[in-house]
């Protein structure tokens, strides 16, 4: 019995490297990173607050993304990713088969998903034998944007950029059921330069000093909300896979900036956006 298990547990081992390795080989073809998250890079760049316990839980191991310290030694899946771990490993494996009860493993949640502070090689071992769920002492920590099960490390940066605006901005604060959310690049720094010149324009008019909170609440519900109910509307949105109400409302402004330098007049923004879709509407057809 115990040389069966021995054998087993080899071959499962084995087995794992084996998809390790193809694994490896089709995210180099794909050009799609498997690798692991670091809990660090996600903290540094999303400024994760806490960790604050949350007790013992089931997990689905599907969830689990990244790691704490051992990134490095195993891969998206949790299959290793050299064999310097294999006695550990194996050691694990053959407690599954033994029915040893082990302790539970120890994550940070974060958003929707979770980090391995301790136990890799039991969640490891755990989804090479096709469990989907796993106990957990969790921890969980604040985040100000929506982290899911597909978050990239090529995501980090520009979800590290909404995170800044939140920030700077507090309009997760002001209006709590707010959602700007932009794939360009620069999108959120152009955002907050629309704010910056839409409080000075409010100044002028208004003849005083213009708060922080008071120009980013009417630049959001006098500017950007127009904007977007007219591409709602329009679901001009459904023509451009990937994007954001957050992606066409900048371009709608960079259409203005080019109708300005054109020395046009300027609409209001429901206009400008109406302009702007009826536009791209025919561009569209021909």
């Amino acid at each position: 019995m115990l040389d069966d298990i021995a054998s087993r547990v080899q071959t499962d081992f084995a087995r794992a490297r084996s998809r390790a390795f193809l694994s490896n080989i089709f995210s180099f073809l794909s050009g799609r990173s498997r690798r692991l998250l670091s809990y660090d890079q996600v903290k540094e760049k999303l400024r994760i607050g806490g960790p604050i316990y949350r007790g013992v839980r089931t997990v689905e191991i599907a969830r689990i993304v990244g790691s704490v310290n051992r990134y490095a030694d195993f891969d998206r899946a949790f299959l290793p990713t050299h064999d310097r771990i294999a006695n550990r490993w194996q050691n694990v494996d053959r407690a599954f088969y033994e029915d040893v009860g082990l302790p539970p493993v120890v994550l940070y949640k974060v958003g929707d998903v979770y980090f391995v502070v301790d136990g890799h090689h039991r969640v490891s071992v755990a989804r090479q034998q096709g469990q989907e769920f796993i106990e957990a002492e969790v921890r969980e920590c604040h985040v100000k944007v929506p982290v899911g099960p597909d978050l990239r490390a090529e995501d980090l940066e520009i979800l590290g950029d909404r995170v800044d605006f939140l920030e700077r901005t507090g309009l997760d604060r002001l209006r709590p059921d707010a959602t700007v959310e932009v794939t360009i690049p620069d999108g959120y720094r152009r955002i907050l330069e629309h704010i910056a010149v839409h409080r000075y324009f409010m100044g002028l008019d208004r003849r005083r000093d213009i708060s922080d909170d008071e120009a980013v609440t009417h630049w959001y519900d006098t500017v950007y909300l127009p904007i977007v109910r007219v591409i709602r509307e329009r679901n001009i949105l459904g023509e451009f896979p990937g994007r954001t109400e957050g992606d066409l409302y900048i371009w709608v402004l960079d259409h203005q900036h080019f109708l300005f330098d054109q020395g046009k007049q300027l609409s209001p923004p429901d206009k400008a956006a109406e302009q702007y879709v009826l536009r791209l509407g025919h561009s569209l057809e021909l």
